[in-house]
């Protein structure tokens, strides 16, 4: 078989930008597209909507609220596929995510907590409830005294300071101090910005993303005023492209990555 390289999840811009580079034929959905596994082989819908393509790669670099059965596909499938499917498989759920990094994370502290759908955590602290599996701030509450979970939620201390995140892309890495105008911040935040890099926060990141088998991760850390860090989350897919030089890395990553598959 021919290759042709499917991109799944990017918006145009950076499609368009795969597409000047990359020799090999391209196929780039923004949403979901339906796939068949055949016989070891991977066939995708055809963009016009009629008939499925086979397709020799893959690149996966979205979040959707029902990709966990789409991303189990491509493992099923284990054709090359960047991130690594059986990783990204093992990784769109919050939770089970979380267990796994904090297992191998030297900034593991505090320890969790956990609540069922519908029983009451009671704390004499401030605690932050975390359920679902999106991410962006989606899905968080701080509370105190008795609060009643609407699904199952991870429990944790609330802990002020300065929230970052340290992005690695292959052998390269970066730090952003993520804002916000209350306690939840973000990389979205026009004030969040790049700052230097905290060697140990990115040996760290390096060692979560390789136990988790991930070749592009983010983790979210929250540094305390006494500079302590605590590993909060796992991103199996952080954003590439709210800072150029992240984009850029980023890129040529994913372009490299094709030419080696050639």
């Amino acid at each position: 078989m021919s290759r042709r390289i499917c991109f799944i999840g990017l918006d145009q811009p950076q499609n368009d930008w795969f597409r000047a580079r990359i020799e090999s034929p391209i196929v780039c959905y923004e949403t979901l597209p339906k796939i068949v596994v055949r016989d070891g082989q991977l066939l995708v819908e055809a963009l016009s909507g009629f008939g499925y393509r086979p397709v020799s790669d893959v690149v996966f670099h979205g979040i959707f609220a029902d990709d966990h059965d789409l991303i189990a596909g491509l493992a099923l499938w284990g054709g090359r596929c960047l991130p690594d499917a059986r990783a990204m498989m093992d990784c769109r759920l919050k939770l089970p995510c979380l267990v796994r990094a904090l297992q191998v994370s030297q900034f593991a502290a505090p320890n969790r907590g956990f609540v069922s759908a519908g029983a009451t955590f009671t704390t004499d602290q401030p605690r932050v409830a975390k359920w679902g599996n999106f991410h962006c701030g989606e899905n968080k509450q701080v509370f105190d005294g008795q609060w009643q979970a609407e699904e199952v939620a991870i429990v944790e201390p609330f802990l002020a300071g300065d929230a970052v995140r340290v992005v690695v892309i292959g052998e390269r890495a970066w730090q952003i101090k993520l804002e916000g105008d209350g306690w939840l911040k973000s990389i979205h935040h026009p004030t969040a910005q790049l700052i230097e890099a905290d060697p140990s926060l990115v040996s760290d990141t390096r060692q979560v993303a390789k136990a988790l088998g991930l070749e592009i991760a983010a983790n979210d850390y929250i540094v305390t005023p006494d500079g302590q860090p605590h590993l909060l989350e796992v991103n199996h897919i952080p954003n590439v492209t709210r800072f150029p030089e992240i984009w850029e890395a980023y890129s040529q990553y994913v372009d490299e990555w094709v030419r080696r598959g050639q």
